[in-house]
């Protein structure tokens, strides 16, 4: 068993995104995970544009978001099973370096205008490493801040997907004017992936594994047997399932919906311009989360986003020209990643430090891997009648959820208790539920 880790004291209101950055090592490590998002959202914002440009094709646009993000829904679980077994740092740095390998591959293939089903191939390579090393982080980097700072740790993880959604973009238009190339800008991104490499080299990374009653082939079955039996996880995970697959597809599609809805050019400054402000509004629903409102029940927050998201979807839906678009579009955002990261915050509170391994590719799976399934069903859709009838189902969709993930309907005995134990220096975790702690 490695040495004692201590955990720095602070002064900060707990819960909060200034008492999570009092802990050094989540510091670096969010620095550097910050650092390498943008460079991949530089790719995630230029790719799909690159694609409709090249295609006019909605449908072949959902292809490739279902190639990156679709490997997340076939590998999660496996994952999971494989980030108990390995050692965290090891496992972590090789599937970065796989991602920033075949991202440079990717930028030599748009060099030379190579045929789409090669870029679709590598994405799906640069996919596969991005879903094998997420649960092992998932399970990990909460781990790095004390129990009652995880709502703050949670938040400002969203805060940096989002904000690198802003800043990734913002710096791509920004290189373009200088010159870079589409592919140069992949080869930017590929240098961003030493940031993380770095931070998870210099970081004492915890190394919690669980030990599950199933064997062999049935491992993979430990995160759906924990999570059947808690029904504060089960309510979480279908709904983030049923919205992300159908409320979620304009996102995948929004070069498509800009061009369709507003008459903007997915490869003008306009759309840039659009999508950085639905990005913001995501930040700054994400930020919310850890600061102003983070004293309030996140289980009211999730009822209260959907039903922001679903009035912000549907008119976001009507709208015909670019002015509103901005303003809606903010509002957009900040209600969808309000109610993800409330809801995720529920989700890390009620799962044990043992069981985060196998439980987490699970929302991997909800949240991000249905999200590929919706691209490819309503690619094809929009490209038939327009986003507006799928926008709107969408919006439907989520006013139902606000009804369904009410979790204040639970009683209490379903959610865990603060005092479950959260570090893998603490003894009686260890001899309770068979944690194995090491570098």
């Amino acid at each position: 068993m490695s040495a004692p880790v201590t955990l720095p004291q602070h002064n900060h209101t707990p819960g909060t995104a200034r008492a999570a950055l009092a802990y050094p090592a989540f510091t670096w490590i969010w620095l550097g995970l910050f650092a390498s998002n943008v460079g991949t959202w530089m790719q995630n914002f230029t790719l799909p544009a690159y694609i409709d440009d090249r295609t006019e094709s909605a449908a072949l646009v959902g292809l490739l978001v279902f190639m990156q993000l679709g490997p997340l829904l076939l590998l999660s679980i496996p994952a999971g099973v494989l980030a108990d077994r390995f050692p965290r740092r090891t496992f972590l740095v090789t599937m970065q370096g796989v991602q920033m390998v075949f991202t440079l591959v990717l930028a030599a293939l748009v060099a030379s205008d190579s045929p789409l089903w090669t870029l679709y191939v590598t994405q799906l390579v640069i996919g596969v490493g991005h879903a094998l090393g997420a649960p092992a982080f998932q399970a990990s980097v909460p781990l790095l801040v004390a129990r009652q700072d995880l709502s703050g740790a949670v938040a400002l993880n969203s805060v940096m997907i989002n904000g690198s959604r802003v800043l990734g973009p913002s710096l791509a238009a920004v290189l373009g004017v200088a010159g870079v190339t589409i592919s140069g800008l992949f080869v930017v991104n590929a240098a961003t992936y030493l940031f993380l490499i770095a931070a998870i080299v210099l970081v004492r990374i915890p190394d919690v594994r669980g030990r599950h009653p199933e064997r062999g082939w049935r491992r993979l079955l430990s995160g759906i047997n924990i999570v059947s039996r808690r029904r504060v996880l089960s309510r979480s995970l279908v709904t983030m399932a049923l919205f992300s697959l159908l409320s979620l597809a304009y996102i995948g599609l929004f070069p498509s919906v800009a061009r369709l809805n507003f008459g903007i050019d997915p490869t003008g400054s306009t759309y840039k311009w659009l999508y950085t402000v639905w990005g913001l509004g995501a930040c700054a629903g994400a930020l919310a989360i850890g600061t102003v409102l983070a004293a309030v029940d996140k289980r009211r927050l999730v009822v209260v986003g959907f039903l922001g998201f679903a009035a912000s979807l549907a008119a976001f839906a009507l709208i015909d020209s670019p002015g509103p678009a901005f303003p809606v579009g903010f509002l957009l955002g900040f209600c969808y990643f309000l109610t993800a990261t409330a809801l995720i915050t529920v989700v890390q509170h009620n799962v044990r430090d043992t069981e985060r391994a196998v439980v987490m590719p699970l929302w991997f799976m909800a949240f991000g891997g249905t999200v590929p399934i919706g691209n490819l069903i309503f690619g094809p859709v929009i490209d038939a009648v327009g986003a507006r009838p799928v926008m709107l189902g969408g919006a439907a969709v989520a006013v139902v959820l606000a009804r369904y993930c009410d979790l204040r309907r639970l009683p209490e005995s379903d959610f865990l208790t603060a005092d479950e134990p959260h570090t893998p220096t603490d003894v009686s975790a260890v001899n309770q539920h068979g944690i194995v702690a090491g570098d």
